[in-house]
């Protein structure tokens, strides 16, 4: 990550439990993430093991890039559980984003539990070649 882009890490977790009835015990665990930048924008890449589309939610609001999924975790057929740690865990994580990064043109796409998101740069926060001339 780079101070030049501002896109930093607003909750630093590992891990938070809900308490409660032992049923609706919920623990929210915090993806890792892999972060490039280049001239063009960010790219982000989290870790969202057992997650679908239909279970993601990526917003931005204020400036900042809220991630929440949860994950469906199946019993194998012909297996009974017997102990279960984390039954459905949930992911979250937030990240302020930087003046010079376009939140409306953010690209998203899930394969195989890993989203993407592609943050460009606003076209004049990017670097540009400035013509010389001769006389």
């Amino acid at each position: 990550m780079s101070d030049t882009t501002e896109l930093t890490r607003k909750d630093d977790s590992a891990m938070t439990r809900r308490e409660g009835d032992a049923s609706q015990r919920r623990i929210t665990l915090t993806p890792p993430v892999d972060i490039f930048e280049d001239s063009q924008g960010v790219t982000l890449w989290a870790d969202l093991p057992g997650v679908t589309k239909d279970r993601l939610d990526v917003k931005v609001h204020d400036g900042n890039l809220f991630i929440e999924a949860e994950a469906a975790v199946s019993t194998p057929a012909g297996l009974r559980l017997q102990h279960a740690e984390v039954r459905q865990p949930h992911f979250a994580r937030a990240f302020s984003l930087g003046a010079d990064l376009d939140a409306s043109k953010i690209d998203a796409s899930l394969k195989d539990g890993v989203l993407k998101l592609t943050i460009p740069r606003r076209d004049e926060a990017r670097p540009r070649r400035v013509e010389v001339r001769t006389e």
